[in-house]
């Protein structure tokens, strides 16, 4: 029986960040010796950060990965690394992961499928290598080659696929397979969506199987580069079952998964399957290299039984995750908040609650001192929270007693600080300053737009001045139903560094609030005083008393906006078939309203498109995120489907 120890490496990187970046390669490497590890996958671009966008093109970046890649070739000599780094060759730079052993590179492997949809822009940087195409390199003081490669290792074959490589229906493993590989290294950077780790099982999964290969799949780990996060989750297969896998969303600067495969039994599996082989010597690419593997009385690993978190879960820690580390990675002494007691702002007031729990819970007390030492914390835990969080409740003549009380609940009952200003005068004043400037006194009936925004508006000073003093990280409250039409009011409720639930509908956000409300998160106590929250309706509080003001009187159903956005902008369906789908998923609603609804939709998406532009970097979560840096793109100016709604 011969069996070789494998290992996939998690790795919490940032672009261009040379020392952190090494110290955490080098940290992954030194555990994987440690437990005896033959064989280690790091993640796609792990030298430099997957985030480096347009620097990918900077000369200086793939020098800087060179010298590191030079730096890591002897740090487990005995082993065998594959490693991610971007690499220009004939004056175009390709996505390589450089596989290492015995203090050499052996080979540069080219990702041949590059990510372009998306958050992804790979093909602006990076070329796709062709299939079945081999060159010859300089790196590193050697000559190598770079392409389309097998590595033939003390007897062992090791091919690879990165990251997008396997997500293709002709993905380079049912080519390769055919050479009799042993086993595939997939050193990934997938970023966090909704449901996506089903996906990416069913790849490696399959992989193994159906090549009869040992499967390692690597991944990157947090909060990355500002807008994507990366939720880890390594996985190792082997005849088809998956064998080890590794907790997603961790606080560590690195985690190691590492299993047991039986390399003989996926080559029995493969003789009893294969209907055509070809000589592995025949590979135009292939790189042989001498290594005596370590004898091993190991048993190899079994099957394990995995459980998927459900997507409440998943956006609590993705986002609390994105939180932290957006903190950190940017040195900033914690947050502030307008806390207006709704849903938007208690929701994410409750996020940054759940960052500290979850890093306190895997890290304890000094590893999260640690991690937060540029800055100091009190001696208890329990008062953290007052430094992490300031939240102020800004009243004016239209804030009810029910939001107040909500707001003041919340941040007790989360241990933030609380302050409560009165922005009445400041109102009275600007409403004055423009009254005498245009000559005459604003009035509800005709200035109804401009006497809401400027209450919204008049709270942004006196909060960044409060985010200035306490040098920390102001959080925008706009969801991604309010982005869609509009309805925010910019330099209003839209102010602040990060917006922590701009990629998130707003009637998801009510009922995850009511589940966090009783929730059972391991080691995470629910948060009861949600329950004032929750009986509230949504309202933007800027009219008098008399007016009737719901989020849902104002707009439409939320129920109803989600549905027609994700119909007329996930799905791009004109606004004449979605009316059609409206009317057949809403039959409570008489066609008429429906139909308003629908052109209101579209016209108040047209319109405010700049606001968009101007959001305040939020977290991608999905397929339906409206970010147009990173997902959707829409012109600032266009026809606002006047045709389109004229039809209807």
């Amino acid at each position: 029986m011969k069996t070789l120890k494998v290992s996939a490496a998690c790795l919490n990187q940032t672009p261009m960040d040379w020392g952190g970046n090494f110290t955490r390669i080098k940290g992954a490497v030194a555990e994987a010796q440690s437990v005896g590890v033959d064989v280690l996958c790091l993640p796609e671009l792990a030298i430099t950060g997957y985030g480096c966008e347009d620097m990918f093109l900077a000369p200086d970046v793939c020098l800087r990965a060179e010298e590191m890649l030079e730096k890591i070739l002897n740090l487990a000599p005995e082993m065998v690394v594959a490693v991610g780094l971007p690499w220009r060759h004939q004056n175009t730079v390709f996505n390589v992961a450089a596989v290492i052993c015995g203090g050499e590179v052996l080979g540069l492997y080219a990702k041949q499928n590059l990510a372009g949809d998306g958050v992804h822009y790979e093909p602006r940087w990076f070329s796709a290598w062709p299939v079945g195409e081999v060159g010859v390199t300089e790196i590193c003081g050697g000559e190598v080659l770079i392409g389309d490669l097998l590595f033939e290792v003390g007897g062992v074959t090791v091919g690879l696929e990165i990251c997008e490589d396997a997500w293709v229906a002709d993905r380079p493993g049912s080519g390769i397979c055919a050479y009799g590989v042993d086993m595939i290294l997939n050193p990934s950077a997938s970023h966090f969506a909704f449901g996506k780790q089903k996906v990416r099982e069913r790849f490696v999964l399959e992989g193994s199987r159906a090549f009869g290969v040992a499967y390692v799949y690597a991944n990157l780990l947090g909060n990355e580069s500002g807008r994507v996060v990366f939720d880890g989750g390594a996985m190792i297969a082997s005849c088809g079952e998956l064998i080890a896998t590794e907790k997603r969303f961790s606080y560590q600067d690195w985690t190691l998964t590492t299993a047991v495969v039986d390399v003989e039994l996926n080559q029995t599996r493969q003789a009893a399957s294969a209907s055509r082989m070809v000589e592995v010597g025949d590979h135009p690419g292939l790189v042989s290299a001498g290594l005596e593997w370590k004898d091993s009385n190991d048993v190899p690993s079994g099957g394990i039984e995995r459980k998927l978190w459900c997507k409440e879960e998943e956006f609590s820690r993705a986002v609390a995750l994105a939180l932290f580390d957006y903190m950190r990675k940017s040195y900033s002494h914690g947050f502030v908040l307008s806390l207006s007691g709704g849903a938007d702002s208690s929701a994410v007031a409750c996020l940054v609650k759940l960052s500290l729990d979850f890093a306190l819970a895997e890290l304890g007390e000094d590893g999260v001192r640690e991690k937060l030492a540029y800055f100091d914390l009190p001696k208890k835990a329990k008062d953290w929270m007052k430094v992490l969080l300031a939240c102020v409740y800004q009243a004016s003549d239209n804030s009810g007693d029910e939001t107040e009380d909500s707001a003041k609940s919340i941040a007790e009952s989360i241990g933030a600080e609380y302050q409560r200003w009165n922005i009445s005068e400041l109102v009275a004043g600007y409403t004055g300053m423009v009254s005498e400037g245009v000559g005459r006194k604003l009035n509800w009936k005709e200035d109804d737009i401009t006497l809401q925004n400027i209450q919204a508006r008049v709270r942004a000073p006196g909060i960044w001045m409060l985010t200035n003093i306490r040098n920390a990280l102001l959080l925008a409250t706009s969801n991604r139903s309010e982005a869609a039409v509009g309805y925010a009011t910019m330099d209003g409720d839209t102010c602040g560094g990060v917006s922590p639930i701009a990629g998130i509908d707003k009637a998801f956000l009510r009922y995850w609030l009511r589940w966090l409300e009783t929730s059972d998160m391991v080691g995470i106590e629910p948060i009861s005083a949600l329950s004032k929250v929750n009986e509230l309706q949504p309202t933007a509080e800027l009219r008098p008393e008399g007016y009737d003001q719901t989020d849902e009187s104002d707009l439409m159903p939320y129920s109803v906006l989600d549905a027609i956005e994700k119909a007329a902008i996930r799905d791009k369906r004109s606004p004449k078939d979605v009316l059609t789908l409206m009317v057949q998923q809403f039959p409570d609603y008489e066609g008429n309203q429906m139909k308003a609804w629908v052109i209101k939709f579209f016209q108040l998406w047209s319109r405010n498109q700049w606001k968009r532009e101007r959001y305040a970097p939020s977290f991608h979560l999905d397929d339906e995120n409206l970010d147009p840096k990173t997902w959707c793109r829409f012109p600032i100016l266009s026809g606002s489907f006047s045709k389109e709604l004229s039809e209807l």
